[in-house]
């Protein structure tokens, strides 16, 4: 059954795909400012079709600390290709850092940087910091909500991972604080994984991080918030928790 309805979720994935790909099109053209509206309805088809076809769905512990308007700086765990799916459902106007060669994917990859993602060639170091700090000025001056992902790839559940510098560099460049965010994604949607598992993902969102941190004291303080949402996740075994808010079958 698993099988199955995995196999039905991704039909769904690349028909939702295609079809705001496709809707995209002239709207990279003749009207971006609304391709972050086709980003944002993209992500709601997809994580909607998780949720019903996969049972899967989402609770958030320390709403609170996100932001409801105005630019912000989210440092995020990244497990799954469902974080980088969500945050464009739990924010009004992401920008996320992501792999420039994310753009080149057909249709909707062209859609990314008209609708205020932030593209990084991670080989090029100096180039790419620079175009990193570039797209941030660009992000905060535009009111968005950056969201990055230190360990710069995909890790598994319980792994820790070396963070990478780029974080450190936005914070100083941006004067904002880092909202740190831990997750068990990776446990329903693998990296890679054909298989969708039926659960709960939730994500643990601490309080912000004040600027002025050096590089590395950075770094370890979103490594130690990090472990300690890691413990509140381990500690929640329902849906729905005093501090959170769960978002039943789909992300609203």
């Amino acid at each position: 059954m698993i099988w199955l309805r995995s196999l039905l979720f991704n039909i769904w994935f690349f028909a939702a795909t295609l079809l705001m790909g496709l809707i995209g099109a002239p709207i990279r053209w003749f009207a971006r400012r609304h391709a972050l509206w086709v980003a944002q309805s993209w992500a709601g088809l997809v994580l909607g079709g998780a949720a019903a076809l996969c049972g899967i769905r989402v609770t958030v512990l320390g709403r609170e600390h996100l932001p409801t308007e105005g630019a912000a700086l989210i440092a995020s765990q990244h497990q799954s290709a469902f974080d980088t799916l969500i945050w464009l459902r739990l924010v009004p106007r992401t920008a996320y850092v992501f792999k420039a060669e994310l753009a080149r994917i057909p249709l909707f990859g062209s859609l990314l940087v008209p609708a205020g993602q932030i593209p990084v060639d991670r080989g090029a170091s100096f180039s790419a910091v620079r175009s990193l700090l570039r797209g941030a000025d660009r992000a905060k001056a535009d009111r968005r909500q950056i969201v990055i992902f230190p360990e710069g790839t995909r890790v598994a559940p319980g792994v820790e991972a070396e963070l990478r510098p780029g974080i450190a560099a936005l914070a100083a460049r941006t004067g904002l604080p880092v909202i740190p965010v831990a997750t068990d994604s990776g446990l329903y949607w693998g990296r890679r994984a054909f298989r969708k598992m039926p659960g709960v993902i939730r994500i643990v969102v601490g309080p912000p991080i004040p600027p002025g941190l050096s590089q590395t004291a950075l770094i370890v303080a979103i490594q130690e918030r990090w472990r300690e949402a890691g413990a509140v996740i381990n500690a929640v075994d329902k849906p729905v928790h005093k501090n959170g808010k769960a978002l039943g079958n789909w992300v609203a």
